[in-house]
């Protein structure tokens, strides 16, 4: 019969091996898959890897109620974030074995400069990648309206920052009329890029009937974390790709967002982003003021020419009039006759220049326009030939690995393939290989 021990043995024996064997300690990095607070305030925790989307690596995890105020409030202060699941973190761990538990790990500390800087890590491989893609210049490519009378709002009602917005366009001390209309977006959180991209989807289906000018994205301040929405490379590819200027208002004087990189034009708050668009009604109303200030100039220099002439005039009749009196009268009412029509024909003429002045001025500013809209025309014609969707919509794929486009680089079997279409990005792998022509 075949020697056997209990299972209260056996995992007293993997207790007491691991006792021996292991360190006291382990800085493990891992991301939060779970965690929940139990009334005591102890926080439980599941520790997860993953490789792509699979999970890898799991664990079950615990800070006992002590420990957990500790490093929960010196995370918050340094990151300006509660621990919540989706966070990679760095944390100091030893290891247990209970008899009835099984294998778990008791986190002693965890260093809120690693989460901090994992976030920069990341960004930066975004803002890499759509440089490559020639996404960051994408939108400034558009010529901002002088006069933004229609406004597209992607906030959420609820914001701070989207009641400054609107109180300072609807409330401004010039009295000018700016409409604006808001699409509603979650502005932090996991979901928050998603309802922002599905924002500016809905404004461009809607821009057939509604001709908005701009489209503005405004939050107001938060924490770093809280703007991680905002370093979403689907949401920067919504702002590049946008049919519209984007202008941006998102958080305080020391945040930059990706979306505030790939945007027209960035301003630090959602206040000065109405300010801006404020000062382009005033310049062109400061434009107008000076066309009329000239033309006024203008038609007073005129009248003040043909008033001298006259005045000149009347002086050498007067004179004519002193030494020929009693010779030449009737010729002298006649020729002072002649004066006053010769007068009055001026008046005339100058009143008919100054009309076509202003005529002309009219026609050419509306030939301008016209010229300039045409303009705008084929520079959309072009922009949407030469737009990647316009190709998907044929049918049409676009191939990477890693990143990098496939006629670019020389594909090997078991490398992973990305296939992007119109609404699909596709993954494979590469199995075999074959050349045109052998």
């Amino acid at each position: 019969m075949q020697q056997s021990i209990s299972l209260l043995a056996l995992n007293q024996l993997i207790r007491e091996t691991l006792d021996v064997h292991l360190e006291s300690a382990y800085w493990v990095v891992a991301e939060i898959g779970e965690l929940k607070q139990a009334g005591q305030g102890h926080a439980y925790l599941d520790l997860v890897e993953k490789q792509g989307n699979q999970i890898a690596a799991k664990m079950r995890a615990n800070i006992w109620a002590y420990s957990y105020r500790t490093i929960a409030g010196r995370f918050q202060a340094t990151t300006g974030q509660s621990l919540r699941a989706g966070m990679k973190i760095l944390a100091q761990v030893t290891v247990t074995f209970h008899e009835l538990y099984g294998i778990s790990l008791n986190i002693k500390d965890i260093d809120p400069n690693f989460t901090l800087g994992e976030r920069a890590r990341i960004r930066q491989e975004i803002i890499d990648r759509l440089s490559r893609e020639g996404m960051m210049d994408l939108n400034k490519r558009f010529a901002l309206p002088t006069v933004p009378q229609k406004i597209a709002v992607i906030s959420s009602v609820t914001a701070a920052g989207y009641g400054d917005f609107a109180n300072q366009i609807d409330h401004n001390r010039f009295g000018y009329r700016v409409v604006h209309k808001l699409y509603q977006a979650t502005l932090q959180g996991t979901d928050a890029a998603a309802t922002m991209v599905a924002a500016f989807q809905k404004i461009e289906a809607d821009q057939g009937k509604e001709r908005f000018d701009v489209i503005v994205l405004i939050r107001g301040g938060g924490a770093q974390l809280d703007l991680d929405c905002f370093d979403d490379y689907g949401l920067a590819l919504a702002i590049a790709k946008s049919p519209l200027p984007v202008l941006t208002g998102i958080g305080h004087e020391r945040d930059e967002t990706i979306a505030d990189l790939v945007s027209h034009t960035k301003m630090k708050t959602p206040t000065a982003v109405a300010e801006f668009i404020l000062s382009g009604f005033r310049d062109f109303e400061d434009r107008l003021n000076l066309w009329t200030k000239n033309l006024s100039r203008f038609a007073g220099q005129m009248l003040l020419q043909e008033e001298r002439k006259m005045v000149d005039l009347e002086n050498r009749l007067k004179n004519l009039v002193k030494f020929n009196l009693g010779k030449n009268a009737e010729r002298l009412i006649f020729f002072q006759n002649r004066i006053q029509s010769s007068y009055q024909n001026q008046i005339k003429i100058s009143t008919l220049s100054l009309t076509n002045l202003s005529q002309n001025l009219n026609k050419s500013w509306k030939v301008f326009l016209e010229k300039e809209n045409k303009k705008l025309e084929l520079l959309e014609k072009d922009l949407t030939r030469s737009d990647p969707n316009t190709f998907f919509e044929k049918g049409y794929t676009r191939s990477e690995i890693n990143g990098i486009p496939i006629h670019k680089t020389i594909p090997q079997k078991g490398q992973e393939l990305q296939t992007f279409s119109k609404n699909k990005v596709l993954s494979s792998t590469i199995n075999e290989i074959k050349d045109y022509g052998k």
